[in-house]
């Protein structure tokens, strides 16, 4: 091919996938119990372990991917004479793909001739892997960079995730709820169900009482937003919590028996936020109507 496909570990792109289709990936950075590391999508530390030592009182810290590293991954692929498709995160989740952008107009003034395609895809962890998926299989079919990067952007808000999460301790840290909600909450065993919506924003549409009704609640807006379940695959993500993700994939496979479904794992950035026990589903369907 005349240019490169590259993605970022916040896709939580499963590792056997990325080594399958050998896509290149920009790991992002977070920290554990004072030390950084890059999420490179299970290899360094495992997704069970990260889990566990959350559970045991660890909290890890992310932060955005700075400029010279870009760069460090970009650069090396104009040099080789390429052009590049980044396929990118959702930019309304963090100001690191403002980054991304000061380091592409860096290396188009510096190389004119060559073509740094980015498509924010207003999404983050499965619905951006599906994505993905298709892009690339596009891109092992011989598509040129525009032919993919134009489908990216018609069907990006038809990836879709729906959540909840175990313990409102994680989103009260990340301010995305007060620490009084989260204390009545917590009482009440309330779940939020947290969508990706058509900003690529991160937004809790309802909750519910109990971990139960929350995974039900998650089958019923599949269903009504599925559209056609044969035209891909849906997975169920899940932060340390195996036996829900099993739980969840059977309730949804007696709805949608004809449609195949993956289990993957939450990644440590995403994690970092959502807490363990986070349980999703993602999948190609209609329009987001959030």
């Amino acid at each position: 091919m005349d240019y490169v496909f590259m993605t970022d570990s916040d896709s939580d792109l499963p590792y056997a996938l990325k080594e399958q289709y050998d896509i290149p990936v920009v790991y992002m950075p977070y920290a554990l119990n004072g030390k950084e590391y890059f999420d490179d999508l299970g290899q360094t530390i495992d997704h069970k372990s990260y889990f566990d030592s959350m559970r045991a009182g660890a909290v890890p810290v992310t932060s955005a991917l700075n400029e010279p590293t870009y760069m460090e991954y970009f650069e090396p692929v104009m040099e080789q004479g390429k052009d590049l498709l980044f396929v990118a995160f959702s930019s309304q989740l963090s100001c690191t793909l403002r980054a991304v952008y000061n380091v592409r107009d860096e290396l188009l003034a510096k190389y004119p001739e060559r073509k740094f395609i980015v498509v924010d895809t207003l999404s983050i962890s499965g619905p951006m892997t599906l994505l993905i998926l298709k892009a690339h299989e596009m891109y092992r079919a011989g598509k040129s960079i525009e032919e993919v990067a134009s489908w990216l952007e018609a069907n990006k808000l038809r990836a879709q995730a729906f959540f909840t999460v175990d313990d409102l301790v994680y989103l009260k840290r990340g301010g995305r709820i007060s620490s009084a909600a989260a204390a009545v909450g917590s009482l009440l065993d309330l779940k939020p169900i947290i969508t990706e919506t058509k900003e690529g924003k991160l937004e809790s549409i309802d909750k519910v009482r109990g971990r139960r009704k929350a995974m039900s609640y998650i089958v019923e807006k599949t269903l009504e937003n599925i559209g056609d379940p044969n035209e891909s695959f849906g997975m169920v993500l899940h932060a340390g919590a195996p036996e829900d993700a099993e739980r969840l994939k059977k309730m949804i496979s007696e709805k949608l028996p004809e449609m195949e479904i993956r289990i993957e794992n939450v990644g440590p950035v995403i994690g970092a936020h959502c807490g363990p026990g986070t349980l999703a589903f993602v999948f190609m369907g209609k329009e987001r109507q959030y």
